[in-house]
């Protein structure tokens, strides 16, 4: 029994064969469990909320995020390890969202 296989059809092996390859390679470096330092969670965003909430009075200067920033780094509640992504930037983010909310 003699199968011939034209251009295309091997062509087209080939590359699904590779596909199945390279994704088989790839999958270790997929994020496929939540990590403990994971500060994106609902849980981690609504925490790092009430310790925003003791010290923000509703205004949000420069001046102000600054010294801001600076309080609730040095809050008995915040956690330095879990949440050591947390930078000014990411404090106007939330305090955006917090004054869209209000509204």
């Amino acid at each position: 029994m003699d199968i011939e296989f034209d251009a295309s059809t091997l062509m087209m092996i080939f590359f699904i064969l590779s596909l199945v390859i390279s994704m088989w390679k790839i999958y270790p470096f997929l994020q496929t469990r939540t990590l403990a330092d994971d500060d994106t969670t609902q849980a981690s965003q609504e925490e790092l909320s009430k310790i925003i909430l003791k010290y923000y009075d509703g205004t949000s200067d420069n001046q102000n995020t600054r010294e801001l920033l600076e309080k609730i780094k040095n809050d008995k509640d915040f956690d330095k390890e879990h949440f050591w992504r947390f930078n000014e930037n990411k404090l106007n983010h939330i305090l955006d969202k917090l004054n869209y909310d209000k509204k």
